[in-house]
């Protein structure tokens, strides 16, 4: 007896199948159902290949970046909510007003429709709540392993805000160092997720947008040199990177650092350095000294940076390094990063 099979899958309504991939009946079904509603610029429903921005008349700056987390979902959003958020933050740490993005979407077969649309709902409103178009994206179905993954893309454009652009080559001697609030929420919120660990303070990530912020500064004309968002490697690396870039001696104030009491719990159990640990709306920037009040003031003024403070300065002296320095003036050097602490929390 032969064994034959039939060309046309078994159709489950909540599962991503390989032919929703195919760009046949149920593709048009997928993008009608889940993505076209949530995203329905004026470019999106015109279904072309490609989408047509207008003259924006200043310099734009563009970004894009690719969103692996495990688990999809944590506490305090999801990979939905983080892959606007990040694209955008990434703009606005640039002095760039996000504008304009697109999304593409790896689906693994087996994948639930009822968790794409929960991800699809976090990005709209992540998009809606920062005046960001969604005008372009793309779905791409792989076969199954697991069934749980999904990895998300996301390219954005924005317009500078001001002529004189934050950048790395602009830090200047005496700038203080000043960091948008605590530490480490992130990575801890996805590693006690992914590990079933429970505290006695619950654990939630930061992943916000700082666009807000960063506007509420440059509107007011604050001398911004520099800002860079706090992601992978955590402040520590985000720090030594700029020093070198800069080519600058930054020294920051081990006891300014704010460290929320959850998160410094968790750490000190699982052994892990919060300096080095994942924030995923946080940033630090780098101003000259007469601008602090009018700085802490305005990061004050918001909700997400209320804990904004001053944890350093750059130093004239020696090559470009930062160094942490505790209450009893003993330097020690921060480093990158060397292995990731925590696999896929962006």
């Amino acid at each position: 007896m032969n064994n034959f099979n039939c060309p046309i899958p078994h159709y489950q309504e909540d599962v991503i199948t390989l032919s929703h991939g195919s760009g046949g009946k149920q593709t048009s079904d997928l993008i009608e159902n889940i993505f076209l509603s949530p995203f329905s610029s004026e470019e999106i429903k015109k279904m072309h290949d490609a989408a047509f921005i207008p003259s924006i008349g200043r310099s734009i700056a563009f970004t894009t970046d690719s969103f692996v987390v495990d688990p999809i979902f944590f506490p305090g959003g999801d990979i939905g909510t983080l892959a606007i958020t990040g694209s955008a933050n990434d703009l606005a740490v640039c002095g760039a007003r996000p504008i304009y993005m697109s999304s593409a979407f790896i689906i693994e077969e087996g994948f639930l429709q009822s968790d794409l649309k929960k991800i699809v709902a976090s990005m709209h409103q992540a998009a809606l709540s920062q005046g960001i178009q969604i005008i372009a994206g793309d779905t791409k179905i792989i076969e199954r392993s697991t069934g749980k993954n999904i990895f998300i893309n996301t390219t954005g454009i924005g317009v500078h805000m001001v002529d004189v652009l934050p950048e790395p080559y602009r830090i200047a001697d005496g700038d203080l160092i000043i960091i948008s609030g605590d530490v480490g929420r992130h990575g801890m919120a996805i590693m006690a997720k992914r590990n079933d660990l429970q505290f006695a303070n619950p654990l939630y990530s930061d992943c916000a947008p700082i666009f807000p912020m960063i506007e509420n500064l440059l509107e007011n004309h604050v001398e911004l040199h520099c800002m860079r968002d706090i992601t992978r490697g955590g402040l520590a690396t985000s720090l030594v990177e700029l020093s070198e870039l800069s080519s600058k001696h930054f020294i920051i104030d081990e006891e300014l650092i704010p460290i929320a009491k959850e998160v410094e719990s968790a750490c000190e159990i699982l052994g892990i350095d919060p300096l080095f640990v994942a924030c995923e709306g946080r940033f630090v920037l780098f101003t000259p000294p007469k601008y602090k009040q009018q700085v802490l003031d305005i990061l004050h003024s918001f909700e997400t940076s209320k804990n904004a403070c001053v944890i350093g300065h750059v130093d004239v002296r020696k090559s470009p390094s930062a160094v942490l320095c505790n209450s009893y003036g003993i330097e020690r050097p921060l480093y990158k990063l060397y292995t990731e602490q925590l696999p896929r929390i962006c």
